[in-house]
């Protein structure tokens, strides 16, 4: 193989490795138990630095927490009891208009801060399903949180319904009954069959990870660091 062969070779190799990199996320924070179901039907138990592709099934135990950042620079963090499907994930830091990130909050609470695919090109790139509506987001800081599905813990005090806030920036949200957008500081409530509607007041849904997972979020550090722990969970 002469030089110029293989040089194209190592081109298109470092081509390829960076669209499967730019196609993914990973486990940057996490202190307890993450699972992920894959799109072949098989469960592994997560830790520090595992990959997340689009078709993943996350899943937080009791008392868990795990942040996941993906290539976009965009972060989702999960509380205990939450399962998240990645449904589709595409970022190519040269193709804005090929931007894509679409997941499913299937169950519990979330907060998430958008990365470039939230910011750039189709504006509707970017989009989160819950049980009652469909969340458009645009450069944002949000947290959503599903008291529909799952009636423990806070969610056993309040009106069944999927629950928003914003942190920062815009999010609307949409379903067959109606649209309404939010904006910093403002609360929101969509209960099944009805339109989105805006609350007075922060509904209380608590978030509070642990004190370490805490600093090494602000710190950049790992919780959970060290060694890759995962593993196959076999039936």
């Amino acid at each position: 193989m002469n030089t110029t062969i293989r040089t194209f070779v190592a081109l298109a190799a470092m081509a390829a490795t960076g669209t499967v990199f730019a196609n993914s996320g990973s486990v940057s924070q996490l202190s307890g138990t993450l699972s992920v179901k894959k799109a072949d039907g098989s469960v592994r138990i997560l830790s520090s630095k595992s990959e997340i592709r689009s078709g993943d099934q996350l899943n937080t135990e009791k008392d868990s927490y795990a942040q996941i950042k993906f290539s976009d620079g965009g972060q989702i963090t999960m509380k205990p009891n939450t399962v998240i499907k990645i449904d589709n994930f595409s970022f190519d830091d040269q193709r804005p208009k090929e931007d894509s990130f679409l997941f499913s909050l299937v169950k519990g609470g979330m907060r998430a801060v958008t990365g470039l695919v939230g910011k750039r090109g189709d504006k509707d790139a970017y989009r989160m399903g819950t049980a009652t509506a469909t969340v458009g987001i645009r450069g944002t800081t949000y947290s959503a949180d599903d008291c529909v599905s799952d009636r423990g813990g806070d969610c056993g005090r309040i009106e069944p319904a999927v629950y928003v806030s914003v942190a920062d920036g815009e999010i609307v949200v949409r379903n067959e009954n109606g649209e309404q957008a939010y904006t910093a500081g403002q609360f929101g409530l969509i209960a099944p069959n009805q339109r989105p509607l805006f609350l007075s007041t922060d509904p209380g849904l608590q978030f509070t990870p642990p004190a370490s997972f805490i600093q090494s979020v602000q710190a950049g550090s790992v919780v959970n660091s060290g060694k890759n722990l995962e593993c196959v969970v076999r039936r």
